[in-house]
C-alpha cells in the first residue's frame, strides 16, 4: 500500500509473546510481510488470525541465508525498513547503513524482548515524526 511509512519483516514466531495490542497498532503506519520459519503455514495463519487479516504478504524462501537477505532487500524497495532476524551478515549490515531510507535491524531470535519492542516503537515514532 503507497500509504505505508515501512515494511515490517520477520518470522511468525518472533511476534509470538508480543502483548496483546502490540503488533496491531504498530502496523496502522506500516506493512507486515513475514518470513517462514518452522511453523510453517500454520504459524502465518496463526498470526493472519491474531490481527484479524484476510491476507498476508509472504516472502519467497531461498536456498542461502544470503539469498534470502537480498529478496528482503529487494521487498524493501524504498521504504524505511524493520526487519527482525536472528542474524545478519557484513553485507545486509552494509546494506542497512549505506541506503537512504531509515533501517532498523533487529537481531532476535524467536520473540522479540521488551527491549527489542521499544527500539522498534521509538523508530516507528521517529518515521510517523519525519513524515509530518
Amino acid at each position: 500500500m503507497p500509504d505505508d511509512l515501512f515494511h515490517l519483516v520477520c518470522a511468525p514466531s518472533v511476534l509470538d509473546g508480543a502483548p496483546d495490542g502490540w503488533v496491531g497498532p504498530l502496523l496502522e503506519a506500516g506493512e507486515l510481510a513475514l518470513l517462514t520459519d518452522a511453523g510453517g503455514l500454520d504459524a502465518i495463519t496463526a498470526v493472519a488470525h491474531a490481527l484479524d487479516l484476510v491476507t498476508v504478504p509472504l516472502l519467497r524462501s531461498e536456498e542461502t541465508a544470503e539469498e534470502q537477505e537480498q529478496t528482503v532487500m529487494t521487498y524493501a524497495g524504498s521504504r524505511p525498513l524493520v526487519w527482525v532476524a536472528e542474524s545478519f551478515t557484513d553485507s545486509a549490515s552494509t546494506w542497512a547503513r549505506e541506503r537512504g531510507p531509515m533501517t532498523l535491524l533487529v537481531q532476535s531470535g524467536d520473540h522479540l524482548s521488551d527491549d527489542e519492542r521499544k527500539r522498534i516503537e521509538r523508530f516507528v515514532v521517529t518515521l510517523g515524526r519525519q513524515a509530518e
